[in-house]
């Protein structure tokens, strides 16, 4: 049951202005057909306004079932409109891109019927109004006739208590008109009809009550009907269109206007493709400079030196935090600070132990490829060559591989003797391996084999083939397997020295009866030079061997005459001088008297594991006084921090830059979703008859931006793919990288992501004033 009562509404129109309802107690049965004849539009709009629900009131009531709609919210008047009337328009109304079938269906989405059971009444009543083979074409695929027979199928889908009929026939033929009538009435034999005309003729032929209005008021009502009875169980069923539906909606609508929404998608990427590419240049760099910086880890290790530092305390505490992210801090006064250095100078040696050898050894293995130990140790050799023995005078340091790279950190480079470090597995040759290729021979199996290191050229240093014995007298070169499998025999220091009548010790110079008792046998088992992909050369032109022969070494001669000797003296046993203690601990070092380092090297396997190494040294420094910390030097961090920062800061720049088209691409989304408001402003009106909320349009809109944000951040990056083959190619004709420009999948989300962000932002605004649009205004736009 249906009651209208004392409604006074302002109303204002292109044409009628201040229309109002006074005084009006109107009941309406169910199942009857109400004929409401105005004067002119004043008296039809405003009871159809009424009724329908689509506006605010003044003041007045209208009790639905006995329910008071008195302080009805917005939403419960788009419940009602949903669950209790249907609207059947006098120019249709249908959403021009939707399908029939998606016409019909449309309030009962709003209401929450379910796909199968939606469908299922939609075919029914288009079967019903004989427009069943159709539910595929488009409105304007149809007549006026079948156009308005959708507009009741619409109407009648979503089983309304009410169906409200405005002016049904006015845009049709008289033989149409008769047919759409026919259907009407038989509509109103289960519904109640509610029918605004100025046809007093069809009134009377269809109509069983006829209503009277003139200037707002009633003047006849053919068959009052005052009955009343209040029933205040009356519950409305909330409306709500889901995201899909919404998404749904504004693709049919988006699909109508594939190129406009292609060229706008095209505009809105073109920030995405130039950030895509920016990113994917700096992505691309930045794994070539990673390549060369892993390339170069084994020249740029984690040094630890014995050697005496002078540094304040300031300068200690950095280059024990070697932080990456660490930075200066700048004083902010308007004055000069004055200090005195030598207060604040510190003389600093590490004191490298066993204790701190064992804690190096428990390194992870898979953070360290290997660790290089430099020790100043004499080796006592002797070659024979074609029957003659002869010493092989090499400078005594031997070394890890620092020489080349440490800029003179010790000598041992120009003694063409340098040692290369076991790999933290144990395994002998992996660093040669991985460094250098062979040219003759092999890679050393033992640490009783040498390998003869070459320049890129093949050069090495003749003054060290001359020591080794071979005969370069007028010789540009020597073949390579004259060199390969040569021998060198290791005299132990009880053969080598002879303690004398004043207590000193000298080398012996009988050669041949040394060679006789050689300690053990080393062999040169191949040539090697650096690999072409290897950017820096580690190992000094010349002889080099494993650091493990080294210890070897010390542990063969630890209990040696002249080493005991040396440890209970405070004078050189070779030269009787005067020693200090760090003296002393030097010429013990070079007889093989003590095994502590001078110089360590730490070979990370990627920077990530250098950074966990750095941690680990930090640990061992933890609660020690500090002298008795252990400082190290990392000299990758340096060009780590240059690049990285360099990079970072160009590709900033860049995205900067490129940041701009977006902020256009909002503002550019933005006008065009006003557009698209502007030109769906009928189809909004229809959606608010049909029971959509203010949330609901909004949605709608926001969907259409959704839809064009994720076009557009796809296209941009697809785009910008396809792009990266081109630049490849030109880059690697300009600089020989391959394969530079690479799109991160990390980044291309991201800027999917934002795309789809930005884009419902521009769009926010217009879908706002969307949602606030007047509904009766928003059906009368054409």
């Amino acid at each position: 049951m249906l009651q209208v009562k004392d409604i006074k509404k302002s109303y204002t129109t292109g044409e009628f202005t201040q229309v109002a309802l006074n005084g009006v107690n109107i009941n309406f049965r169910e199942n009857e057909f109400v004929a409401i004849l105005g004067q002119s539009g004043s008296g039809k709009t405003t009871l159809l306004n009424i009724i329908g629900g689509l506006d605010q009131y003044d003041s007045g009531d209208l009790i639905i079932n006995g329910k008071s709609t008195k302080n009805f919210k917005q939403g419960e008047w788009d419940a009602y409109r949903n669950n209790s009337v249907g609207f059947i328009f006098q120019s249709y109304n249908l959403i021009t891109h939707l399908s029939i079938l998606d016409n019909v269906e449309m309030g009962m989405t709003l209401s929450g019927v379910s796909a199968s059971e939606k469908k299922k009444r939609a075919l029914e009543v288009l079967e019903k109004v004989g427009l069943k083979e159709h539910t595929h074409k488009k409105p304007n695929q149809l007549s006026g006739g079948q156009m308005q027979r959708v507009a009741i199928a619409r109407a009648l889908a979503n089983d309304p208590d009410i169906i409200l009929a405005d002016e049904p026939t006015g845009a049709l033929d008289t033989e149409t008109s008769t047919q759409i009538m026919d259907l009407v009435k038989e509509i109103a034999d289960d519904k109640l009809v509610i029918m605004v005309t100025h046809n007093p003729e069809l009134a009377e032929e269809y109509a069983d009550r006829i209503i009277n209005f003139r200037d707002g008021h009633v003047v006849n009502d053919s068959n009052p009907y005052e009955e009343y009875e209040e029933d205040h169980n009356y519950q409305l069923k909330k409306t709500s269109m889901s995201y899909w539906t919404a998404l749904k909606l504004s693709g049919k609508n988006i699909a109508t206007k594939k190129w406009r929404t292609g060229l706008t998608a095209f505009a809105a990427s073109i920030g995405i493709i130039g950030i895509a590419l920016i990113l994917s240049l700096s992505n691309g760099f930045q794994k070539q400079i990673d390549l060369f910086q892993n390339d170069a880890l084994s020249e740029y290790p984690i040094i630890v030196s014995k050697q005496a530092m002078n540094m304040d305390e300031e300068a200690l505490k950095e280059m024990r935090s070697n932080s990456p992210t660490r930075s200066k801090e700048y004083a902010d006064t308007d004055e000069v600070v004055l200090y005195n250095p030598e207060e604040s100078n510190i003389r600093h040696t590490n004191n490298i132990t066993q204790d701190y050898i064992d804690y190096l050894n428990k390194i992870d293995k898979d953070l360290a490829s290997g660790i290089g130990y430099t020790r100043v140790v004499g080796m006592n050799l002797l070659r024979d060559v074609d029957g003659k023995v002869q010493l092989v005078n090499f400078n005594a340091d031997s070394s890890s591989s620092s020489g080349a790279m440490a800029g003179g950190l010790s000598s041992m480079s120009n003694a063409g003797l340098s040692s290369y470090p076991v790999s933290t597995s144990g395994s002998i040759n992996e660093y040669l391996k991985k460094n250098y290729d062979v040219l003759s021979g092999s890679y050393p199996e033992s640490t009783d084999e040498l390998v003869l290191v070459i320049d890129n050229k093949n050069r090495v240093d003749q003054s060290i083939l001359k020591n080794l014995g071979f005969d370069i007298a007028d010789k540009d070169g020597i073949d390579f397997d004259e060199i390969v499998g040569t021998e060198l025999k290791i005299i132990g220091n009880d053969d080598y020295y002879s303690e004398t009548e004043f207590g000193n010790f000298v080398p012996n110079n009988d050669y041949d009866e040394m060679i006789g008792k050689a300690a053990r046998t080393l062999k040169i088992s191949g040539i090697i030079r650096q690999k072409e992909d290897t950017q820096v050369a580690t190992l000094s032109s010349g002889i080099a061997y494993s650091d493990k022969l080294v210890e070897e070494i010390i542990d063969l001669e630890q209990g040696s005459d002249i080493v005991k000797a040396q440890k209970d003296s405070d004078v050189n046993v070779m030269t009787m001088e005067k020693l200090d203690d760090t003296t002393k601990q030097s010429v013990l070092s070079y007889i093989g008297g003590d095994s502590m380092p001078q110089m360590i090297f730490i070979y990370p396997t990627s920077f990530e594991s250098k950074e966990k190494i750095v941690t680990y040294l930090d640990e061992y420094n933890d609660g020690k006084e500090t002298a008795d910390k252990i400082v190290y030097t990392d000299l990758a961090q340096t060009m780590t921090d240059m690049t990285g920062g360099i990079m970072d800061g160009i590709t900033i720049v860049l995205v900067a830059f490129a940041s701009i088209s977006l902020v256009v691409s909002l503002i550019m989304v933005g006008i065009i979703t006003y557009i698209s408001v502007l030109e769906r402003t009928k189809e909004i009106g229809v959606l608010r008859a049909l029971g959509a909320r203010k949330k609901d349009i909004t949605r709608v809109f926001n969907a259409e931006t959704l839809i064009i944000g994720m076009c557009s951040g796809l296209l941009g990056i697809g785009i910008a793919y396809l792009l990266t083959l081109p630049t490849n190619i030109i880059l690697k004709d300009m600089t020989g990288l391959s394969n530079v420009a690479q799109l991160n999948p990390i980044h291309a989300l991201a800027l999917i992501t934002i795309s789809v962000v930005l884009t419902l932002l521009g769009g926010a605004l217009p879908a706002k004033w969307a949602a606030k649009k007047d509904p009766v205004e928003a059906l009368r736009t054409e």
